[in-house]
């Protein structure tokens, strides 16, 4: 049972909008804010450059390591080194990873955004442990990478593969209520793929998010989608950023997001155990006339898999003003 005074914490933070008892956990963080403004104010601004230098990581590192381990670190160093390349071309406009394509990277393209500071430093640390992997994955001859994701890994995911996972879905807070439904078509080494419908009516184009929670930028359902904004294991305080699009990209550009993760914990939703991190959102959503308007609202992801639990936003952009709601889960069909 959440207090009375829990609660009252909660919504203090949050202030845009309720949030499910279920969806409120017991720590909270402190001075996470002020901590991310000085990280922020100490790393300075970003600069450009053609040259900078791997940092050598010894290979006997991962010697004893076998293939399956090799191919996992360096999705997970790829992934690292897009998320600080993504940090740098946000704050200098350089637009190089926008679309973001997965796991791999372009290393000579992500080295030469900056040449100083610690995003070059993490960068050149970053690209010295993938050579290293690189070249014991080479001694082992490790076959390529699986498109799909590993079974152990899979099976402990709060998700399988032909579930449906049906949203409550609100353009904004008084629509009416459509029947969103979600169901898995593949649980692959980098994303998850879905088939979206209204309903039960298929929606146009695929949809698939990383294993962050992140829409991919290849999905095409007609639906509000959020990129770079959420991370891997999300931890109390971690503060974020990435683009909240419409359901309609060729209307409205994208809106700039941040958010926070304002509680965490282990809670039981329609009959499921997820492992929840809340975020609030804040930022600031294009308008017809060429101005801005201010957007919050909130979301909540389970951190093993990114599925998307709830989002509500309020913004007077009707493009973006919108609530999704998990309601229940259906078995896979067949």
């Amino acid at each position: 049972m959440v207090s009375p005074a829990a609660l009252q914490g909660w919504r203090a933070l949050t202030s845009v909008t309720r949030c499910d008892e279920s969806l409120v956990t017991i720590r909270w963080p402190h001075r996470a804010v002020q901590a991310a403004v000085l990280v922020c104010a100490v790393a300075g601004c970003a600069t450009r450059s053609t040259d900078v230098a791997p940092a050598p990581t010894d290979p006997s590192r991962y010697a004893d390591w076998d293939c399956e381990r090799l191919q996992d670190e360096s999705d997970r160093v790829q992934l690292r080194a897009a998320d600080v390349a993504y940090a740098v071309d946000a704050r200098v406009g350089n637009n190089m990873i926008a679309l973001g394509l997965g796991v791999t990277v372009f290393w000579p393209a992500l080295l030469a955004m900056r040449s100083d500071g610690i995003e070059a430093q993490e960068l050149a640390e970053l690209k010295g442990r993938y050579e290293a992997l690189r070249v014991n994955a080479q001694r082992r001859d490790c076959p390529p990478p699986p498109e799909m994701m590993n079974a152990a890994h899979a099976a402990a995911l709060p998700l399988h593969a032909g579930e449906r996972f049906v949203y409550e879905e609100r353009a904004g807070r008084r629509a009416p209520a459509k029947e969103l439904g979600m169901r898995v078509l593949a649980l692959k080494r980098d994303r998850i793929e879905f088939a979206a419908d209204l309903a039960g009516e298929p929606l146009p184009g695929p949809w698939s998010q990383d294993l962050a929670g992140n829409t991919q930028a290849d999905s095409r359902a007609p639906l509000v989608s959020w990129r770079r904004l959420l991370k891997r294991d999300l931890q109390l305080g971690q503060v974020l950023s990435g683009e909240l699009y419409s359901a309609d990209p060729s209307a409205v550009g994208p809106a700039k997001l941040r958010g926070q993760v304002v509680a965490q914990g282990v809670q039981q939703i329609v009959g499921r155990t997820f492992d929840v991190a809340v975020i609030e959102l804040f930022g600031d959503a294009p308008t017809d006339d060429g101005n801005y308007a201010r957007l919050n609202g909130v979301m909540a992801v389970d951190r093993a898999s990114g599925l998307l639990l709830r989002l509500e936003v309020s913004c007077s952009n009707p493009h973006f003003a919108m609530r999704r709601r998990l309601t229940r889960v259906e078995p896979p069909t067949g």
